[in-house]
Order: C-alpha cells, then sequence, then structure tokens
C-alpha cells in the first residue's frame, strides 16, 4: 500500500505540473524509479537525486509561502493550544505523523548507512549526524508545506477533493502557484518510490542469500508491480492518505521494537549505553501513537467510502 500510495502521488505530479493523465503519470513515476536502479552505480545515483530532490522542494515550497503570507502566528498558537476538539484532529495527526516518521521511513536511513559501510562506534558521530539531519529536514517540509497551504485554507476557500493540496497552491498563488505544487509533489513521490522499494527489499534480503544476490531486480519488480496496481486501481489522493495512516499504525510497533533493541547488549555491543532520556521520551512517544491508531481506526474505512 505504501509504495502504490507513492506512486498515485508521482501521477498526482505529473497531473498537476504537465496535465499528463494519471495513469500516465504512474508509468512515468514507476520508471523513473526503475531507470534509477539500472544504473551501474544506483546507489550513489539514489543518493544524490533524493538530495537534489529534497532541496528542489524546500525552496519551491518557501517561494509559494512568499506568495500566499500564511498567518504564522495563529498557526504557533493553534499547534499547542488547538482551538478544535483534539479527537477530531487525531486521523489528521496520525496521518502527518505517519508519513513523516513511520512506516519503512522508521528504517530507510538506518539501511542506507549500512549498506554504505557506514556502522559501528567508530562512526556514531556521522551516523548521528545523518539521523538528526534527516529528521530536521523531513521537518522542515511538513511545516513550510503546512503553512503553504494554511495560507490559502484560513481564508475560507473550498478545495477540490480529487488534488485538495494542488488546488490550494493554485488558489493561493495562481497557475504558477499550482505548476510549483506539481513539482513539488513529483519530487516528494520519486524520492518516496526509491526510498520505500529500496528499504522493503532489504528487508526480505536478510532472509535468503538469493535475495540478496537478486537485489536490484527485486527491487525493480517491486516498483514495476507497485505501478501497475496503482495503474488499475486509480484513487492516488485517497491512496496517499491511507498509506500515511497505515505507517502511522505501524509507528509505535517499529519505534517499540528499536527501543527494545537499545537495551539489548547483543545488539549494541557491551559498552553502548543508550541515554535514559531518549528511551523516556520514546516510550511516550510509543504510548501517544499507539494511543492515536485505536482513536483514528474508525476513521480509516471512511476514506473509501
Amino acid at each position: 500500500v505504501f509504495n502504490i500510495g507513492n506512486v498515485g502521488g508521482g501521477a498526482l505530479g505529473f497531473e498537476t505540473l504537465l496535465g499528463i493523465p494519471q495513469t500516465v503519470g504512474c508509468i512515468i513515476s514507476g520508471g523513473i524509479a526503475v531507470v534509477v536502479f539500472l544504473l551501474k552505480n544506483a546507489m550513489k545515483a539514489m543518493d544524490t537525486l533524493t538530495k537534489v530532490l529534497a532541496g528542489v522542494m524546500i525552496v519551491v515550497i518557501f517561494i509559494v509561502i512568499l506568495i500566499v503570507q500564511p498567518p504564522a502566528g495563529q498557526a504557533l498558537k493553534e499547534s499547542f493550544a488547538p482551538s478544535e476538539d483534539i479527537t477530531a484532529l487525531m486521523p489528521a495527526i496520525l496521518t502527518l505523523l505517519g508519513g513523516t516518521v513511520g512506516g519503512y521511513i522508521t528504517f530507510a536511513g538506518a539501511h542506507r548507512l549500512i549498506d554504505a559501510g557506514i556502522t559501528k562506534k567508530e562512526n556514531l558521530k556521522e551516523i548521528t549526524r545523518s539521523s538528526v539531519t534527516g529528521i530536521l529536514i523531513a521537518t522542515i517540509v511538513r511545516v513550510l508545506l503546512f503553512l503553504a497551504i494554511l495560507g490559502v485554507v484560513v481564508a475560507g476557500v473550498a478545495l477540490n477533493t480529487d488534488n485538495p493540496a494542488a488546488d490550494a497552491f493554485r488558489l493561493g498563488a495562481g497557475d504558477l502557484g499550482y505548476r510549483f505544487f506539481g513539482l513539488v509533489l513529483l519530487c516528494a513521490a520519486i524520492t518516496s518510490i526509491i526510498g520505500a522499494a529500496y528499504t522493503s527489499v532489504s528487508f526480505l534480503k536478510t532472509f535468503h542469500k538469493s535475495i540478496e544476490k537478486n537485489e536490484k531486480w527485486i527491487t525493480i519488480a517491486f516498483i514495476v508491480v507497485s505501478t501497475i496496481v496503482m495503474a488499475i486501481v486509480g484513487q492516488p489522493a485517497t491512496l496517499l492518505v491511507l498509506a500515511g495512516a497505515l505507517n502511522g499504525l505501524i509507528l509505535p510497533l517499529t519505534l517499540g521494537i528499536c527501543l527494545v533493541a537499545s537495551q539489548k547488549k547483543k545488539i549494541m555491543g557491551e559498552n553502548y549505553k543508550h541515554p535514559k532520556w531518549l528511551f523516556i521520551v520514546g516510550i511516550v512517544v510509543v504510548v501517544l501513537a499507539a494511543y492515536l491508531c485505536i482513536e483514528s481506526l474508525s476513521g480509516l474505512g471512511s476514506l473509501f467510502a
């Protein structure tokens, strides 16, 4: 579901940016991801492409924010003291949380570091720097994107449910803003397709040597299947929301496993001591995320109603 949703994001991106039909956009998005893994130095190409696309996203979203001028003060106030009933906000919070750090995303960076040979105690600073940088960039993109759309919806404008975020950019910044968002969505989708496929197969290759030996082709097959399913099923906007929500449902489990592993000397080594404050904060996040999951389960079915 996760990568099918990512391919759907690419379809929406191409439709918004160039007016390409969604089915064709699915195929092109999947094709771009496949080409990356077909390259001779696929891992380096993947790293370079994701960095460039992330930079493009941040710049484009920031430009749109300057155009729509959202009420930042109100956004800050509502973030810490929402006027809306908190229970009504839980499905949205879960979706945003899952889309940022849930599901495969929790492991994507770590798997890439392992494959690059950046492991063990001597590389702890590099590992810490990479993880902190990754979460900071993800947070910045989410906050900027939220502010850009807030600048439009705060005026009481009704958005097109087929592609609501793109419609927000169009209403706030005209046709140029609409195309800008298409570029943002396309960049996000391509990086997500690559990341989800890579991480999913990196899990599978630990089960059998034949999978590890044919990792590239299995990854490509994973992308192709996701693309075909998306092209047949359609509803990219709905699947994107569903993917984020399901990622959020997985978050308590994945984070809980990581917290347990952090206390195991067999896994972490005899000399590693996980900071107590991080462990305690992690437990709090697991409990809160689990609560959000339970409260939001009933709302998932309504996505296809």
